[in-house]
């Protein structure tokens, strides 16, 4: 038997940012893990990931595909992305795992997914931080940025991070071989109401 703490923020949002991105690298040390994963829209929660970032650790970003919010639209500008290659690291930007494509169909045709009912129960189940952290994993590995190990994800609810996981991710193809081996934070009520 291991027993570990977890964090429980009161609710979700960019005010945990600091919080969770502290404990996710501290986890990350005391396992040995090599890579921590964070979500970044713009690249704000990157910036303030490289605080806590040391040499035996790889910080993978990954942003929104292009054309998310516009055709052809970047939401992390250029030179943000280039700051944070020069410090070393790597951006992925691909299309969403638990959307993509699918999210098209039901935009036109109506109805949901399978795809979408993963990502609409990750979501309301754990939280929005939650289904962010499975889904860039997955994004990172399938891009090649992360090989199949256990690594931290931080995710957030809309803007900044609020959750952080231990987990192993997997392809897109083999999804449900990936494991939340722990939980290192997360909101404790996922839409921000209270008891």
């Amino acid at each position: 038997m291991d027993e570990k703490k977890i964090v429980y923020f009161e609710k979700p949002g960019k005010e945990n940012t600091e919080a969770t991105l502290k404990l996710a690298f501290e986890r990350a040390k005391e396992l040995g893990i090599k890579y921590v994963i964070v979500a970044s829209s713009y690249g704000e929660t990157a910036k303030k990931a490289l605080n806590f970032l040391d040499e035996k650790t790889k910080l993978i970003v990954v942003t929104y595909h292009a054309g998310f919010t516009g055709e052809g639209q970047k939401t992390m500008d250029e030179e943000t992305e280039k700051y944070l290659r020069s410090r070393g690291v790597v951006i992925v930007r691909q299309s969403h795992v638990l959307s993509g494509l699918e999210r098209s169909f039901t935009r036109k045709f109506g109805g949901i997914s399978r795809t979408e009912a993963v990502a609409e129960a990750l979501r309301s189940l754990f939280g929005h931080g939650m289904k962010v952290c499975v889904e860039i994993t997955v994004m990172a590995a399938d891009s090649g940025a992360i090989p199949i190990e256990e690594v931290v994800a931080v995710g957030g609810t809309a803007r900044g991070a609020d959750t952080a996981v231990v987990i192993r991710p997997a392809h897109m193809n083999n999804f449900f071989d990936a494991e939340i081996r722990e939980i290192i934070c997360m909101p404790r009520f996922k839409k921000g109401e209270e008891a």
